[in-house]
């Protein structure tokens, strides 16, 4: 394995756990009031059309990493969406 590989390995990881805290804290204090909406759509189309790009190029890593944090914006995004809903 390449240290290119390895750096590449390090910033997926961190690219894709980087969402979880903010799911579990929304999903624990059930609210998530202060979070932008409009980044949070922002970030998932931006993690959709990654996805999308590994798929044409057909690069695993890509595919992955983009996957898994489209997943987790998805969280995110349903919890804003479910708690403005009830709060309305």
């Amino acid at each position: 394995m390449t240290a290119v590989t390895v750096l590449g390995m390090v910033a997926a990881a961190c690219t894709m756990s980087s969402f979880v805290p903010q799911v579990v804290k929304t999903w624990r204090s059930g609210s998530s009031a202060d979070l932008s909406i409009g980044m949070y759509a922002l970030l998932t189309v931006g993690a959709a059309l990654w996805l999308a790009y590994g798929l044409a190029i057909g690069d695993l890593p890509v595919m992955i990493t983009n996957f898994v944090t489209l997943s987790l914006l998805l969280l995110v995004d349903l919890q804003i969406w479910w708690h403005r809903r009830r709060s309305a």
